[in-house]
């Protein structure tokens, strides 16, 4: 076996065991550039890629590697140029922000999707794995496993990107199923216009042909009555024919007002999933993997100062991304990071700072409960299961001590509060009901 079969062989068992953007950003512009003494160099093309490779998957590679190749005793990752196609353009040659040219870009009319939004070009984290597994297991058995599949987050998580994507990979997949993709709001409009021009039937018929609807933003559907009931008696139609339905909000759907029951129902039928903001490592990846897409290099310590700073959306990321590559592009050169760091101060909002006063009265106020009893000595499960939530966000989200918590919170001792967090740490892995509240108390917050 050479080396390119070798490396190829490697990298189909490692392009199993990721996801397809993982692979993408991470391994795509690799190959062996020699075998010697024992030992396999990588080519990579940068210095992040490099240490990246190194510190996340190196056991991986190797393992791969001496299984095909028991001689090797190393791998070691070397900076190296990828060969240049045809395809490949330069970063002045590519629009800005790695978008297609604008008449190349368009919303196909039949079914609405904008063709940008695929799997490709979605960076999967820990924050966003457990919906793209779900999105993943829809598109492989479409109206049966998970329907409908209900994706909630705040703004700019990549719902949007997520549920378009199940789109564009059911129409590739599946040429012979329609798919349309709206917004809760245009549902609406629709629904009402239909009323006036008296084409209901036409509207019910139109809706129900679908063998994949995707709603965006059913928040919006709040206090809408008479086009609640329409897309219940939708769903039903769908469901009922084994046609996949996927929505997205931007809260669970348990908590969002004025919407009935019977929805609330219907939603929890399927797999109800959430997006949370991206920790760490997957800021860096999405930055990593737009600036790719841009065919824009960053540095390693520039990639870790824009994934520190802003902690924010997949979209603040992007927004910040731009702006470098904008201010890169008029200096026509490498940005350091005193200008990285100037940049970051005037775009990211502060982080909003919170006292721990408005913690308990937004937790007494999401359990219905008065705020006297949480410093109260008692074991209600009614009290107990805010109080515990309380410590927990203290502790997790604001890094406060555990002896100034237990002050606080009725001169409990440190060990009282350890225990709390402890508690609801282990809850939060099997019980989806406290995982839902937790989400939405931070929403809150």
């Amino acid at each position: 076996m050479n080396i390119k079969e070798l490396w190829d062989s490697v990298l189909v068992e490692i392009e199993l065991s990721v996801s397809s953007a993982t692979f993408n950003t991470w391994f795509k512009d690799t190959h062996i550039q020699k075998h010697e003494d024992g030992i396999i160099y990588i080519s990579v093309p940068n210095q992040f890629v490099r240490d990246w490779l190194f510190n996340k998957y190196h056991k991986t590679i190797l393992k791969a590697v001496r299984d095909r190749a028991g001689e090797v005793r190393n791998v070691e990752y070397v900076i190296g140029k990828p060969a240049r196609t045809q395809k490949q353009k330069t970063f002045r040659e590519q629009p800005r922000g790695g978008e297609l040219p604008f008449e190349d870009v368009y919303i196909n009319k039949e079914d609405n999707l904008n063709p940008r939004y695929d799997f490709d070009s979605f960076v999967v984290g820990p924050f966003n794995e457990l919906a793209y597994a779900a999105a993943q297991a829809v598109i492989k058995k479409p109206g049966t496993t998970y329907n409908p599949l209900f994706i909630y987050g705040n703004t700019g998580h990549g719902k949007t990107h997520l549920i378009q994507a199940i789109g564009n990979k059911m129409k590739e997949l599946y040429s012979g199923k329609k798919c349309y993709y709206l917004t809760s709001e245009k549902f609406a409009v629709d629904f009402l216009n239909s009323i006036q021009v008296n084409r209901v039937n036409a509207f019910k018929e139109k809706y129900r042909d679908y063998d994949v609807l995707i709603m965006d933003d059913i928040q919006f559907l709040s206090n809408k009555d008479k086009t609640q009931e329409e897309l219940f008696h939708l769903f039903n139609a769908l469901y009922d024919a084994n046609k996949q339905i996927v929505f997205s909000s931007d809260k669970h759907p348990n908590y969002i007002q004025n919407l009935e029951e019977r929805l609330k129902s219907r939603f929890g039928a399927g797999m109800i999933v959430d997006i949370p903001p991206p920790d760490h490592d997957s800021r860096v990846a999405i930055i990593t993997a737009k600036a790719k897409h841009s065919n824009f290099s960053l540095s390693r310590e520039s990639v870790e100062h824009l994934a520190s700073a802003v902690e924010g959306n997949v979209r603040d990321l992007e927004g910040i991304l731009n702006t470098v590559i904008m201010q890169a592009e008029m200096k026509g050169r490498d940005l350091d990071i005193s200008e990285l760091q100037s940049i970051t101060k005037t775009s990211v909002k502060p982080r909003k700072q919170i006292a721990i006063k408005d913690v308990i009265k937004t937790i007494s106020e999401f359990y219905n409960i008065d705020e006297k009893v949480i410093f109260e000595k008692t074991r209600k499960k009614e009290v107990v299961r805010p109080r515990q939530m309380i410590m927990f966000i203290l502790r997790e989200d604001f890094k406060i001590s555990f002896p100034l918590i237990g002050q606080k919170l009725g001169g409990r001792d440190h060990t009282t509060v350890i225990h709390s967090c402890d508690r609801v740490r282990e809850e939060l892995k099997n019980n989806s009901e406290i995982y839902n509240e937790l989400s939405q108390i931070r929403a809150m917050l």
